[in-house]
């Protein structure tokens, strides 16, 4: 398989990802942290959000002012053309890969595709309210999952699909990763928080802007602990956004395109792989935010391996 190719599928589905997880992260934050709490200025609400993105530089340098605002934030993260990260971007890049690797995927995920981009490339021109851009959000979840069905239902099982996985499950785990570690580190309740409202709803909208409120409910009947949510995010095998969960999906890919003479991509998902099998005692003992920081970087250096291996 052509190396553009494979680059093309794996950023295609990253794209794709990043935009249905960003429409999750900001949905939830305008219904629930912006009704919820009114004791937490605008910015606090919102610069979780931002760095979750990687987009908080972005935003001070297109507003000099500072000022995070919840019509700017939404604006920006939402169609903001010099954010790299913006929805936005993210819907025209998944369609230009998706142009280059148009023989490798199905017609109807091609004209899914078009649909997608030709539908939020028009919702997203002009000025957008809270109420407007929460509509956008649930269409553009909608379109991601029924995009996703399509693509299970219709594309051929070889390397191209192997990457397309690769690129939707490293996305998936790199996101919820950067979701927990900066809603944990921020919501990590006073004592004298614990059980009220406030802390409900940061937690809630945790889970919520993972997926995973109902089926955390079911597994744990002790409240929200936050030593159970990050266990329940991080290790919990059954659960599809969990981060144990997409690295085993990431090996299955791994696994199918093959990883002969590969050693780079090898050794750096090892470090991956080692660092999921550690048990939730040996995770807080190191510390959750420590935990994941290194996670994170540890796959950062598996995607610049993937590169060197793979895409160039």
């Amino acid at each position: 398989m052509l190396s553009r190719l494979a680059d093309s599928m794996y950023w295609m589905s990253r794209y794709l990802e990043r935009a249905g997880e960003t429409a999750r992260l900001m949905e939830i934050n305008l219904l629930y942290l912006v009704e919820a709490e009114e004791d937490m200025s605008e910015e606090d609400k919102w610069r979780p959000i931002l760095r979750i993105t990687s987009s908080e530089d972005r935003y001070r340098e297109q507003y000099e002012d500072g000022g995070i605002s919840t019509p700017r934030v939404v604006q920006f993260i939402s169609a903001g053309r010099t954010n790299g990260s913006s929805i936005r971007t993210c819907l025209r890049l998944f369609r230009e890969n998706a142009r280059v690797a148009r023989d490798r995927i199905s017609k109807e995920m091609w004209e899914a595709v078009n649909e997608i981009w030709m539908m939020f490339d028009d919702r997203l021109k002009g000025q957008l309210n809270a109420e407007r851009a929460c509509a956008l959000f649930v269409a553009l979840r909608n379109q991601v999952a029924r995009f996703n069905g399509l693509t299970a239902s219709t594309m051929m099982r070889g390397e191209a699909y192997s990457f397309y996985q690769l690129g939707g499950t490293f996305e998936r785990a790199d996101m919820t990763a950067r979701t927990l570690d900066v809603k944990y580190h921020i919501i990590l309740p006073d004592l004298s928080m614990v059980g009220s409202a406030l802390d409900y709803y940061q937690w809630a909208a945790l889970l919520k802007s993972l997926s995973g409120f109902e089926a955390f409910r079911r597994n744990y009947h002790s409240g929200f602990m936050p030593a159970d949510v990050a266990e329940f995010v991080v290790l919990n095998a059954a659960f599809p956004r969990s981060i144990v969960f997409s690295v085993a999906h990431m090996g299955v890919a791994l696994k199918n395109i093959g990883l002969k003479d590969k050693e780079a991509t090898r050794a750096a998902f090892a470090e991956i792989s080692e660092m999921v099998g550690l048990t939730s005692q040996q995770i807080f003992d190191a510390g959750v935010h420590e935990y994941l920081e290194k996670l994170l970087t540890r796959l950062s250096l598996f995607h610049v391996a993937l590169v060197e291996d793979f895409f160039q």
